[in-house]
């Protein structure tokens, strides 16, 4: 079990990595309108690999039929490998790059808000926050945990999804051959 979800945790980590990496690259750093659409469309296309690990688990091991505790647990341990990855990923492309993530982000919000009409007291107070996200996001735990805490709900939400569904064993049945 623990092989599987290392295995299927390291591919939907990557998937989704990699996505982001490519992103960050292609976008040149530069905050796009689409990319948490985007960012967490390609958390889903790679979190289908819980899908995909449940029904080979419940199919090829158990001979079709899972009950829900053990495919949520199986879910949520890849979704945790997942989430490490992507984590790590983001590191390593920040890294790579040489992208002020905190500080591109801060400079965007900021003027998002005066945009909106953010003013006086509300728009100092606003500054003052985003100068105290970019001094915690420079700490690598806080940081790191940020990033997990970007995919790791999702994961949730796939791993309890699928887990629902594949305990049915009438929902995408064994096939069995020469049937």
């Amino acid at each position: 079990m623990l092989r599987k979800i290392l295995s299927y945790g390291l591919v939907a980590g990557l998937i989704v990595g990699g996505f982001l990496s490519g992103m960050v690259v292609m976008s040149d750093h530069g905050m796009s309108s689409w990319g948490m659409l985007i960012g967490y469309a390609s958390m889903l296309v790679g979190l289908s690999a819980v899908f995909i690990a449940i029904k080979k688990h419940r199919d090829q091991d158990l001979g079709g039929v899972i009950r829900f505790l053990p495919a949520l647990g199986l879910g949520l341990g890849i979704s945790v490998v997942a989430g490490v990855v992507y984590s790590l990923t983001w590191e390593a492309t920040q890294a790579f790059t040489g992208m002020d993530f905190a500080g591109e982000y801060t400079r965007h919000l900021i003027e998002q808000q005066k945009a909106q009409g953010l003013s006086g007291d509300a728009l100092v107070k606003f500054i003052a926050d985003m100068e105290q996200f970019k001094q915690d996001y420079a700490k690598a735990p806080y940081r790191l945990s940020m990033t997990f805490a970007e995919i790791f709900p999702v994961g949730v939400l796939v791993s309890l999804v699928s887990a629902a569904l594949l305990r049915n064993p009438r929902f995408l049945p064994l096939r069995r051959a020469g049937a």
